[in-house]
């Protein structure tokens, strides 16, 4: 099981392990959001004029809040989200779970398997609102500066503000963070990419330097990164070796959230505990959360003995992702008693982008008709009924359950948008919106199929003794990779159906390591991919689908797309000055992206399906961007002592 975390920072930040995800690594059938990680651009020379400084602050005004879209709902005096329980207790511990390894305790680094939850150890500049798409309060920083023209932004920071050694956090340490960070992460690097300076400009001031005005993107991602001691990573290890940021250490890091390591089995668990006397415990953006002591995860070859475990007690909350199990695994003793409760929650988010993804840059998926007929040989109809009970919906959009979605034909701006690309993309974009191919019964099959043979013939697929072959005579021979053995139902009849037009489909199971390695560096056919999406994308659009992240180790641009129509809607997308502007451009993007057929569009899962032990309190209110157990839950020992057992264990 691995705990959610909030949507709008999981479109940017990158760093997480299986179930709480390492980059490149797809739970399936339905992945949660990832974690999110920054870094930065160039340190500068800090020898401005205060004149100059000072007239900077001024032109400016000082807010508690910055919003991509709208405006925020909470005012500069608010006490605390209304979606919190200002008296929720503090203590007690809430174990969750984790699928596969982990060898790696910084989280600033692409490299090795990442503990999960590391979030918990680190504080960003402002902190996104769980409530409200694309909003973020002050944290470290006491208030943020944007100055009309947007080429810029202004963090003051807290002098209250502690790293969990005890040392201040300076605006050297922010600079710091923005360059090493950016270092140990090129896809990170990406996505800081428009920030072209770093500079101090007071006392307890930064000021972030942007390539362009104008983006509503930019000020957001930078307002969310993540600051990390300097002294700590120029300093020595234990062992009286210097820190090396881009490598993977088991040494507990040092950070300034609310929790620091405890103590950690590499690959087995890892525990976190609350530090009583956080310097941010009291601030409004943090009443009522971070209430557990401790919060631990235990790590599980596959999810077979995860779910056992769950059963057994051993953990006490798991986020389930197989739509088998949610309809026909649960009729258990404590399920029925009510010492397990199934916790649905309707997802208000826009829906995660998954696939079976191919690999452009291998030249059998290079021609657009031959991802076409993959898509047209996929069977979700009789999945979803036969394999998911129902449950699910099929993706026809990168911004899914939402406004972003492209409907209809183009219009206004975004088909003046479309027009300025028209002999870059394929006609079918100033058509009607992109909609998955539907096998409603078995001639919509047969006919799909059909339809699939004659795009790979002309493709120059031929058929040959059943195969198929190019004038080469090289067979269409694909490799799915993958490390979840339980995902085999799924593929093997889309197998069967790619079979019956000549595509030899097969299926490599491998450890969680070794894919991470392999999906990394790009060495696989297809894989499944997951694409985490928000009401408010920017620049890591660019990251998913941009050319500059094709060939940048680790990025989650597992296709390849190397597209000039998509790199220009991508950038458009991130200087994107109104909310107008923003929608149109995001629709003109999905239009060309789906159009080009780089995935085979899977499944989003309406619902986040939760099971714990009845031992928690919640608050009344449910966050609309994600109900975060580990932030805004609470041990309630009353109900644990019901329980009895292990259960009422604190």
């Amino acid at each position: 099981m691995n705990f959610p975390i909030v949507a709008e920072v999981a479109a940017v930040r990158m760093q997480s392990t299986v179930d709480f995800g390492n980059p490149g690594l797809m739970r399936h059938p339905s992945w949660p959001r990832r974690v999110v990680r920054f870094t930065s651009v160039a340190m500068t020379c800090l020898a401005l004029a205060p004149a100059v400084v000072v007239a900077q602050a001024v032109d400016a005004p000082r807010m508690h809040a910055i919003a991509k879209i709208g405006e925020p709902a909470m005012p500069a005096d608010f006490k605390h989200f209304d979606w919190v329980n200002p008296q929720a207790p503090k203590g007690g511990a809430i174990i969750g779970s984790t699928v596969g390894n982990f060898d790696n305790l910084n989280a600033a680094t692409f490299k090795g398997l990442a503990a999960p939850a590391l979030y918990l150890i680190d504080a960003t500049l402002m902190t996104p609102s769980l409530d409200e798409p694309a909003v973020a309060y002050g944290l470290i920083a006491e208030w943020v500066s944007l100055p009309a023209d947007r080429k810029s932004i202004t963090f003051g920071l807290r002098a209250s503000a502690r790293f969990s050694d005890g040392k201040p956090v300076t605006p050297e340490d922010v600079i710091f963070s923005l360059d090493e960070q950016k270092r140990a992460h090129p896809a990170i690097a990406l996505n800081y990419k428009d920030i072209v300076k770093a500079e101090q400009t007071g006392e307890r001031q930064v000021t972030f330097h942007f390539s362009r005005g104008g983006s509503r993107d930019l000020p957001y991602i930078a307002s969310l990164m993540t600051v990390i001691p300097k002294h700590y990573w120029t300093g020595k290890d234990a062992k009286g070796e210097p820190r090396d940021i881009t490598r993977t250490t088991l040494e507990a890091p040092v950070g300034a959230g609310p929790y620091r390591v405890k103590s950690i089995e590499p690959g087995r668990s890892v525990s976190f505990e609350r530090i009583a006397d956080w310097w941010g415990r009291d601030l409004p953006v943090n009443v009522g959360q971070y209430n557990f002591g401790e919060i631990r995860y235990l790590s599980f070859r596959d999810d077979v003995p995860e779910f056992e475990s769950l059963k057994s007690g051993e953990i006490d909350l798991r986020e389930e992702n197989s739509s088998r199990k949610w309809a026909t695994q649960y009729d258990i003793p404590a399920v029925r008693d009510g010492r397990i409760l199934k916790a649905p929650v309707e997802t208000k988010t826009v829906a995660q982008v998954q696939g079976f993804v191919f690999n452009a840059r291998r030249a059998k998926f290079a021609d657009p008709r031959v991802r076409r007929a993959f898509a047209l040989a996929y069977d979700f109809e009789s999945a979803n009924k036969s394999l998911f009970y129902g449950l699910y919906r099929r993706i026809n959009s990168i911004f899914d359950n939402s406004e972003l979605a492209a409907t209809g034909a183009p219009q206004g701006r975004e088909l003046a948008l479309l027009e300025t690309l028209r002999d870059k993309v394929p006609p079918e974009v100033f058509g009607p919106a992109y909609k998955s191919p539907i096998q409603a019964n078995a001639d919509s099959l047969r006919n799909n199929l059909r339809e699939a043979a004659r795009l790979l013939d002309e493709a120059g697929w031929k058929i040959d003794k059943g195969v198929r072959k190019n004038a080469k005579g090289e067979t269409l021979e694909v490799e799915f990779l993958d490390y979840d053995q339980q995902f085999q139902r799924i593929v093997l009849p889309y197998k069967q159906n790619l079979e019956k037009i000549g595509v030899q489909l097969s299926l490599r199971v491998t450890d969680v390591a070794r894919f991470h390695e392999r999906t990394k560096t790009y060495d696989y056919d297809m894989i499944t991919g997951s694409w985490p999406q928000s009401h408010a994308p920017g620049a890591e659009q660019r990251e998913y689908w941009g050319s500059d992240a094709a060939d940048r180790e680790a990025s989650r641009n597992y296709a390849g797309i190397k597209n000039p129509a998509v790199d220009a809607l991508a950038e458009a997308l991130i200087f994107a000055s109104t909310k107008e502007e923003l929608v149109a451009t995001a629709r003109a993007l999905d239009r060309v992206v789906m159009w080009n057929h780089y995935f085979v569009p899977q499944w989003y899962n309406p619902t986040n399906w939760y099971a714990h032990w009845n031992k928690f309190g919640k608050p009344q209110k449910i966050a609309s961007q994600d109900p975060s157990p580990t932030t805004t839950w609470w041990f309630d020992p009353a109900l644990a002592a019901r329980l009895g057992g292990p259960n009422a264990k604190k």
